[in-house]
């Protein structure tokens, strides 16, 4: 790790095969969406600006600190999960964890700008884990990390008290400035999109 004034250099060595990697990809780094800048026999680098890391939890990480890596999605691969581009919205702070049986609980506290986003059994990226929510409220949510899910990356590392990067369901925030636009036309500008009036139209209402 580098740092350069406010921004910082990370160079990242791959715990799998990633002999591709080429200047340029985009790659999620613990949920961050970040770019190439070198290649080399120990990894890849990549720089992180000063908007970054102050929102997101990549400043606080320490050399040889294992980090969740993800590749961005061909168009032909399965989609497991859900859509996450790797643009973290804020951070949030785990507030309980917990064994019961084989798995982990955890809460997640989180400010009420992005608890609004989250349902119960929707979904959200925690350090770039695609999760389901189990629970939620207006300052948490509450997930289960599965056997396999733990295997894979790094949550059991985290400690009641530790920020994870958060990342709310992109559908969610694209509905809400919908509505939030139909509702509120700019002036001189009419209201477009589906009506009530447009769904009985084509036969959704009576």
């Amino acid at each position: 790790m580098q740092r350069s004034g406010g921004d910082m250099r990370m160079t990242i060595s791959p715990l799998f095969p990633m002999d591709d990697c080429t200047l340029g990809e985009s790659i999620s780094v613990n949920g961050v969406c970040l770019t190439v800048t070198a290649t080399g026999a120990d990894g890849f680098s990549v720089d992180v600006s000063r908007e970054t890391l102050s929102r997101s939890t990549l400043g606080l990480l320490k050399e040889q600190e294992e980090v969740n890596l993800e590749r961005a999605l061909r168009l032909s691969d399965r989609l497991g999960g859900h859509l996450v581009a790797g643009h973290v919205d804020g951070v949030g702070k785990i507030a309980r964890k917990e064994q019961r049986d084989r798995s982990w609980f955890f809460r997640i506290q989180m400010q009420r700008e992005l608890s609004r986003y989250t349902i119960e059994k929707g979904s959200i990226a925690i350090d770039g884990i695609s999760l389901t929510v189990n629970r939620c409220g207006e300052t948490f949510v509450e997930v289960n990390i599965i056997p396999e899910t733990a295997r894979q990356t790094t949550i059991l590392h985290k400690r009641a008290g530790d920020q994870v990067n958060i990342e709310v369901d992109l559908i969610g925030k694209y509905v809400e400035k919908f509505f939030r636009e139909k509702q509120s036309p700019s002036q001189g500008e009419a209201s477009s999109g589906i009506t009530g009036e447009m769904l009985t139209e084509y036969g959704f209402g009576e």
